[in-house]
C-alpha cells in the first residue's frame, strides 16, 4: 500500500481528524541516514507527524518545521513539510544504540531526553509562526499531544507508531491526530475520550491491516464520520547541485579562496537526504569569480 494521509470529520464538525500510513516514507529515511532501530522510530514518529501536521497548512507555498531539542543521545530531530504532502527530516545523532525500555519497547523516550519542541510555521507572513513546549516524556506523540493543548489551545489525541522487522527494516509505521474543535460538547468529548482509551497502539492497528480510513472509522464510526480527501505522502528533498552551489557562493570569496589553496577537492552534505556533493578545485574557482 502506498503511504498516503486521509482527513476527516466527524460530529457533525465538533471533530477534525488525519491519519497516516508511512511505512515506505519511514523506510526511505531509514535507508538515507542508516538510522539506528531507536532512531528510525524517533524520527519515524515525527516524520508522520510532520506529513499531517503539514497538510493541516492552506497555502501552496506554507511551510513546516518541527524541531526536538533533547539531553538524550540522539540529541535532536528536525522534519519540515509542506502541504502537498512532502516531508523531510534527519535524527542529529543517527546511530545512536539503546536498550529496550521496561515495556520490552524501542526507548525513543531516553534516546530524546529532556529539552524543547519546536514548531514553526512560515505561512507567508513577514514572520514565521513559532510555537514552543517543553518535552513531556521524549515519545514524541505525547509532546505533540502537550504541544497542542497549550502553544495552540487546541485539544488534541496524537498518537504515532514504528514497527521495525528483526532485520530492522521498517514493518509499519503511521499514526493519527485527533483534535477537538471550538464548541465541541462535553458529550462528545467523554464519548472521544471513551474511544480513545480503547485503543492499545497504532501500530497494532496497522498490524491488522488497517487503512487510514479504517483506523478513523475504528475510533470515530458512530459519530458521523465523514472522510473529505486522501494526500499522498513521501520523503522529498529539494536539494540539487545549483541550490549548493549557490549557499558555496554566498559564504564569500574568503572562504572559497581558502579552499582552492587546500588544493583538494571539497564535498558538501545535505543534512536532509544526505546525498553528497562533490565540488573539485576547477569547480570552486569558478564559483569563486561568481562570488561579489
Amino acid at each position: 500500500m502506498a503511504d498516503y494521509i486521509v482527513r476527516a470529520t466527524a460530529g457533525d464538525h465538533q471533530i477534525r481528524a488525519f491519519a497516516a500510513t508511512t511505512r515506505d516514507l519511514v523506510e526511505h529515511a531509514r535507508q538515507a541516514h542508516n538510522t539506528s532501530p531507536v532512531a528510525t522510530a524517533a524520527l519515524g514518529r515525527l516524520l508522520t507527524a510532520g506529513g499531517m501536521m503539514g497538510i493541516m497548512m492552506k497555502g501552496e507555498e506554507d511551510l513546516l518545521t518541527i524541531k526536538i531539542q533533547g539531553s538524550g543521545p540522539i540529541e535532536g530531530l528536525t522534519v519540515t513539510a509542506d502541504s502537498k504532502g512532502n516531508v523531510k527530516g534527519y535524527a542529529y545523532n543517527p546511530g545512536v544504540m539503546l536498550p529496550p525500555n521496561e515495556f520490552g519497547k524501542l526507548d525513543v523516550g531516553g534516546a530524546v531526553g529532556e529539552g524543547v519542541l519546536s514548531v514553526i510555521q512560515d505561512i507567508g507572513l513577514k514572520e514565521p509562526y513559532v510555537g514552543q513546549t517543553i518535552l513531556v516524556g521524549g515519545e514524541i506523540a505525547e509532546d505533540l499531544t502537550y504541544y497542542y493543548a497549550n502553544s495552540e489551545q487546541t485539544p488534541s489525541s496524537v498518537a504515532l507508531g514504528v514497527l521495525m522487522n528483526k532485520d530492522n527494516t521498517v514493518k509499519q509505521a503511521g499514526g493519527f491526530i485527533i483534535q477537538l474543535l471550538p464548541g465541541a460538547s462535553e458529550e462528545m468529548i467523554e464519548l472521544l475520550e471513551k474511544r480513545l482509551g480503547e485503543i492499545h497502539s497504532v501500530t497494532s492497528l496497522l498490524e491488522e491491516g488497517k487503512t487510514p480510513e479504517m483506523i478513523l472509522t475504528y475510533i470515530l464510526g458512530g459519530l458521523g464520520l465523514e472522510i473529505m480527501e486522501q494526500t499522498p505522502v513521501q520523503f522529498t528533498c529539494n536539494c540539487d547541485k545549483q541550490r549548493v552551489e549557490k549557499a558555496l557562493i554566498s559564504i564569500g570569496r574568503k572562504e572559497l579562496e581558502e579552499m582552492i589553496e587546500d588544493g583538494k577537492s571539497i564535498e558538501v552534505n545535505c543534512h536532509f537526504c544526505n546525498k553528497h556533493y562533490e565540488f573539485t578545485v576547477e569547480d570552486l574557482s569558478e564559483l569563486y569569480e561568481k562570488a561579489k
